[in-house]
């Protein structure tokens, strides 16, 4: 099955320093573009991290501070990749909680701004857990029938994703889906917003998910001693505890979500927390 797209859809993995969101750097970055028409494109770069790449990581993903010591900066291909992804919604596989994080992350490093506004994100790995809970090895295997090649190589991992991803809307075009509260549905469907809303794992504020929206649509702590309350209301009891996450090493795409709620607690009818 052809994806039904109205825009392009990038699928993208990530090959890493570490799990990190906040310090860690991307040392292998692959997309694979996919125009409307089905036209793709492929686009993988080794990155130098600046730092050292731990001996247990690189016996995950192969990859040596000899093997990017001569690569690009992620600040030199930025503005490239930025162009590479305009007007792209983001798909890949545990994306929404740890690629997409730290590729804006590392946007913001460099002085991008990598707008996800209007964006959809759609994590083949969610739908994969509520639908077949298993690790993308078994999902290519149990969705395409192929043994996963070179695994943790960038680009290996993100082609499997694509295929994974036009199996399951063919697996589960009709399927029923019972969530949590009873309700039934067929979430799987040819449509890049129903994927990336039946992708979302959580109603997350910010893109790593330490802050989350309640039942009442208010932003509220997903961590932490203040896990469950306000945001806001904990900033005007506790104006110390934005201070402490600002200077703490959270992500700086959490603080600048931070920083938007702290402002609006000032003027709630001139800022908007509007960021994806």
């Amino acid at each position: 099955m052809n994806l039904n797209l109205t825009r392009p859809l990038a699928c993208f993995d990530l090959e890493t320093t570490g799990i990190k969101v906040a310090t860690d750097r991307i040392v292998e970055i692959s997309i694979v573009r996919v125009s409307p028409d089905g036209n793709t494109k492929i686009k993988t770069l080794r990155i130098n991290p600046e730092m050292h790449i731990p001996q247990e990581v690189t016996e995950i993903h192969g990859i040596t501070d000899e093997d990017v010591k001569d690569a690009p900066k992620f600040a030199e291909v930025a503005h490239e990749l930025a162009q590479f992804l305009e007007n792209c919604d983001l798909a890949g596989f545990n994306s929404n909680h740890f690629d997409i994080p730290l590729l804006v992350e590392e946007f913001l490093r460099s002085g991008v701004d990598f707008d996800l506004k209007g964006r959809r994100f759609i994590d083949v790995q969610n739908i994969f857990h509520k639908m077949e809970p298993r690790n993308l090895r078994a999902a290519y295997k149990f969705y395409c029938d192929k043994e996963l090649v070179n695994a943790h190589s960038a680009e290996a991992d993100t082609m499997a994703t694509y295929e994974i991803l036009l199996a399951q809307l063919d697996r589960y075009m009709d399927a029923e889906f019972t969530d949590k509260k009873g309700n039934v549905s067929k979430p799987v469907t040819n449509d890049v917003k129903a994927l990336s809303e039946f992708s979302h794992a959580s109603k997350n504020v910010d893109l790593i998910g330490h802050l989350v929206y309640n039942e009442k649509n208010v932003e509220i702590f997903n961590f932490g001693k203040h896990k469950g309350k306000s945001v806001e209301q904990v900033f005007r009891d506790e104006p110390s505890y934005y201070d402490w996450m600002m200077k703490s090493e959270f992500p700086l795409s959490t603080k600048k979500v931070l920083t938007v709620i702290k402002l609006r607690g000032f003027n709630k009818d001139s800022v908007k927390l509007e960021l994806f």
